[in-house]
């Protein structure tokens, strides 16, 4: 078993838990829900840098990246380096993140914030708005045509953005539809967990022009990126090259004082 197929398996069983302790409505009263959620792709749009900087602990294919960074703190400084949006992990067996992060993320700045998180249940969109979220992540690989649609015209119509992540030609293919708002590359092969830019550049002609496109996984330096923009890229999400560091922030500052020279 892949370790996708092991993150779903047990994300259904806690989506289910969740379900049982927090009810929907209970969700939908949470002083967030009301919040005026602000959009990231615009925010691409009108960059030249299009960074969407990522607080993660860990992940299956590093394990520990950094444990000792605080969400206040990262996310403060990221705001302060001028990023366009904040990537929050909120999954905690695999990446070592929770909701909480979240809501604090949410209470120490005024980026966009894109709940990072396996997407398998309209719960967990409702969920994404009620802590605080401007954006989810839907990921092809895991999810039906079906599901990609219901999911993210429930995310639209709570104004929530949809990034949705494809890793090749045919998942790409069967999730194209008016309800999305950018479409993220992985670079990374979920199987084997090989990262290579190629992907971005392979698929980057097949993608509408009426979407966002962002490049994720990989990026960890100027060239990716000055290698990424002629493809029409706008968005460029980046964890581990500033979580590795004692100050995220600042390592985000400096990464973007550069790629601005």
């Amino acid at each position: 078993m892949d370790i996708l197929t092991k993150i779903v398996n047990d994300k259904r069983i806690e989506v289910n838990l969740r379900k049982q302790l927090i009810p929907i409505k209970q969700l939908e009263h949470s002083i967030l829900f009301e919040r005026e959620t602000v959009s990231l792709a615009k925010k691409l749009k009108e960059s030249n840098t299009g960074i969407i900087a990522e607080h993660k602990r860990r992940s299956p294919s590093k394990q520990v990246i950094n444990h000792d960074l605080n969400v206040f703190d990262v996310a403060k400084g990221y705001e302060d380096a001028g990023v366009c949006g904040m990537s929050v992990l909120t999954d905690g067996k695999y990446f070592g993140g929770s909701l909480d992060d979240l809501l604090t993320a949410r209470a120490s700045c005024n980026l966009p914030l894109l709940r990072k998180e396996f997407i398998i249940d309209p719960y967990q969109i409702i969920e994404a708005k009620a802590y605080g979220a401007d954006v989810i992540l839907l990921i092809a690989a895991i999810l039906t045509r079906e599901e990609i649609k219901t999911y993210s015209e429930l995310a639209k119509s709570l104004n929530l953005d949809v990034l949705l992540e494809v890793h090749n030609q045919d998942e790409l293919h069967k999730s194209i539809m008016p309800s999305l708002d950018m479409l993220g590359v992985n670079n990374r092969n979920l199987k084997t967990f090989d990262v290579s830019l190629d992907t971005s550049k392979q698929l980057s002609d097949l993608i509408p022009d009426d979407f966002v496109k962002v490049s994720e996984s990989g990026i960890s330096n100027i060239e990716a990126i000055k290698t990424l923009q002629p493809f029409g890229y706008k968005g460029f999400l980046i964890g581990e090259n500033f979580m590795k560091t004692d100050n995220a922030g600042l390592s985000a500052k400096q990464f973007i004082k550069t790629l601005n020279n």
